[in-house]
């Protein structure tokens, strides 16, 4: 429990990290397999980790950022592609999405690090 928890620090702290320093949007991938090829957790818990670290972190930074326009962007973004209004639903899927990318980085951080001790192994 102590590694999933550390990881999911971790994995925000570092993602935030990267967007601090204006590196693409999806820089926050290279520090998730990074994290999760130094901490050992069964895949499952790795892939749970980073999506509950990123999912929370993108949610709260676009929440921020929608806040301070007045939902201004994010309802006329929504009415483009759900033909309504629906902020919270936009918010959403980027929570959503940036979470995807978070797990399947930690999948293969986990996984790197799994094929890289049986290549020593053998």
């Amino acid at each position: 429990m102590a590694k999933f928890i550390t990881s999911i620090f971790l994995t925000a702290l570092l993602a935030f990290a990267a967007g601090l320093f204006a590196f693409p949007w999806w820089s926050f991938a290279i520090t998730t397999v990074i994290v999760f090829a130094s901490i050992p957790q069964p895949l499952g818990k790795s892939f749970l980790a980073a999506f509950i670290a990123v999912f929370i972190l993108w949610g709260t930074i676009a929440l921020k950022i929608d806040l301070f326009n007045e939902h201004l962007l994010s309802k006329k973004v929504a009415s483009i592609l759900f033909q309504k209004e629906s902020y919270v639903l936009l918010l959403i899927i980027t929570a959503f999405i940036g979470g995807l990318v978070a797990g399947m980085s930690a999948l293969t951080g986990s996984l790197l690090r799994k094929s890289s001790i049986d290549l020593i192994k053998n």
